[in-house]
């Protein structure tokens, strides 16, 4: 890896046990073989970041024995996050497709920490619901606590990005005022593959952004067109609650989800999602029914 290339952090499989690594292309750097005990657990390598960050820059920049692996090794680089927070109605031309106004206040909503699946791993079609449906988001992760942030210190929070699709049951989503449970069915947070850590060269707020059904494009649009920016979520969200390491903000989806086509239309069994945003890598779900051997 060049010392000039954003480090990208991560959980992957190897030879049946998840290591905290390194992420290069193709390969991987298990941080256990330099840091004895690590463990897996990524929100304690953030919050222990700050005496942690230069061994792992070092094993970063030699890149020595790297480990190969595939897609399907790696696991959601945080296994249970804290908080999934995320922001509705937050690109302009996802405002106008669905009708509603143009929101003059922030609109937020969580997801359980039970919604967190990794980025290549099946998620279930449930059940009890039929309009399962995609979002590509960028997400934020958290890297230092905080309350009553200012958007002038808000970068300082962040950990790093990565990508996440805020999958949504809509017949549960918006048959009630409320969209938690809508948004929160076991396993409809993807995200991943990896944290490509905050780098001055990486500007959250002018990054494409993409996802694809079945290799149809469906969104497409770029991160400078948040209706708040991550700098003002941030402030507003900390208002409320403390940001701890660890945690997620996604913030929002552009144009183009399943529900505003015409006519509507909804992920089936068999469909497989692929989200990507610029300099992050992508995530690709395949969606299976609920009970079968993939979607269980």
């Amino acid at each position: 890896m060049s010392p000039a290339a954003p480090v990208t952090l991560g959980r992957v499989s190897i030879r049946g046990h998840t290591h905290l690594a390194v992420l290069l292309d193709g390969s991987a750097l298990p941080l256990s073989y330099m840091i004895p005990g690590i463990g897996d657990d990524m929100i304690s390598l953030i919050s222990n970041w700050e005496d942690l960050a230069p061994r792992i820059h070092t094993l970063a920049a030699e890149a020595k024995d790297p480990e190969p692996i595939r897609l399907s090794d790696l696991r959601r680089p945080i296994d249970r996050p804290g908080k999934i927070l995320a922001i509705g109605l937050n690109y302009a031309d996802h405002v106008a497709e669905t009708g509603m106004p143009m929101p003059d206040r922030q609109l937020w909503f969580c997801k359980f920490p039970t919604a967190a699946n990794d980025p290549y791993a099946d998620v279930q079609i449930p059940r009890a619901g039929h309009q399962v449906d995609y979002e590509v988001e960028l997400v934020a992760v958290i890297g230092k606590a905080g309350r009553h942030i200012s958007p002038d210190e808000a970068s300082q929070h962040v950990f790093g990005y990565c990508i996440g699709n805020d999958v949504s049951v809509r017949d549960w989503q918006l048959s009630s005022p409320q969209w938690v449970l809508g948004k929160s069915f076991d396993g409809h947070a993807p995200f991943g593959p990896f944290i490509t850590l905050a780098n001055p060269s990486l500007d959250p707020h002018d990054l494409t952004i993409r996802a694809w059904v079945n290799g149809q494009l469906r969104q497409h649009s770029n991160t400078r067109h948040l209706v708040f920016s991550l700098w003002e979520q941030i402030a507003h969200v900390s208002k409320a609650v403390t940001l701890e390491p660890g945690d997620l903000i996604f913030t929002g989806t552009p144009g183009g989800v399943g529900v505003a086509l015409q006519p509507p239309t909804f992920l089936k069994a068999g469909d497989r999602v692929r989200c990507e945003i610029e300099g992050l890598g992508h995530i690709e779900n395949a969606f299976q029914p609920e009970g079968s051997e993939h979607g269980s």
